[in-house]
């Protein structure tokens, strides 16, 4: 591969606690955030996770660190298709 294909992501790990707590590096921007919510971006693309009663407990904006708590359902990954639909399932909401 040449140098100039090569893509370097940096950073990025999560780590899941017993449900309750999760830590996240890598992160470029908080897109958007509830306690039912976060939207976040990551140098790994977006990353949704959905819970209740959700919380930042630390951030680091100059690292890229965040730390979230409470009950963690689920977090995912986004491609740009999953977006897309989001984005005109609330479009057809507002209209």
């Amino acid at each position: 591969m040449d140098k100039e294909q090569m893509v370097v992501y940096g950073s990025h790990e999560l780590k899941l606690i017993d449900r309750r707590e999760i830590a996240l590096t890598g992160i470029k921007k908080i897109t958007s955030f509830d306690q039912e919510e976060f939207l976040l971006e990551s140098i790994m693309g977006l990353i949704l996770i959905k819970g209740s009663n959700l919380e930042i407990m630390r951030l680091d904006t100059h690292d890229g660190n965040i730390k979230i708590k409470g009950k963690i359902n689920s977090f995912t990954y986004l491609d740009n298709k999953e977006t897309k639909k989001e984005e005109s399932l609330l479009s057809k909401l507002f209209k």
